[in-house]
């Protein structure tokens, strides 16, 4: 037995289509609404702005009258504790040379950037274990090294001697024979 019983599934169903004069009509009647909504929504912000011209003429007021409102907001007032009104700045009220808080990323990045600097100067003047261990090997290789070229020249001197003493007896024996 098929899942669902003898019913059917919804893929074999008779497709429905909304003929053009009812989406004409639909479009009519969402355009007159849209134009009642402006219509009460003008109204009711011509009033705010003349109550609020009479009371204060405080500039908080005054930008949020000039916000548009979304949704309901212009019908239902709501009176929310927590909302906080974003305020606009202008770009002369902008403090550019005022002094900047950096974030905690951008704090460390800049402490550890000092910090490396700080131990390469010292590395480069030898002051740490590592320039130390670096300095120390250095010194063993240069010992090495001398002491391979004394053994060296010492070779090639004695090969020398021993070439002059083989030439000096071969030239003997040589006059001797004459």
């Amino acid at each position: 037995m098929p899942k669902g019983g003898k019913k059917g599934g919804h893929k074999g169903r008779m497709r429905t289509y909304t003929s053009p004069e009812e989406i004409d009509a639909q479009m009519k009647a969402e355009k007159e609404r849209k134009k009642n909504e402006e219509e009460e929504g003008a109204a009711v912000n011509d009033n705010q702005s003349e109550d609020k011209l009479t009371a204060s003429g405080s500039e908080d007021s005054d930008d949020e009258a000039s916000q548009k409102k979304k949704g309901i907001e212009g019908l239902i007032e709501i009176e929310n504790p927590n909302r906080v009104a974003q305020k606009t700045k202008k770009v002369t009220e902008i403090e550019l040379e005022g002094p900047r808080q950096l974030s905690r990323r951008e704090r460390e990045e800049i402490e550890k950037q000092k910090a490396k600097e700080r131990y390469m100067k010292m590395h480069l003047a030898g002051k740490t274990d590592q320039a130390k261990a670096d300095l120390a090997r250095l010194a063993i290789i240069r010992k090495q090294r001398e002491e391979a070229a004394r053994k060296k020249e010492e070779e090639r001197k004695a090969k020398e001697a021993a070439q002059a003493a083989a030439a000096a007896a071969k030239g003997l024996h040589t006059l001797s024979l004459k």
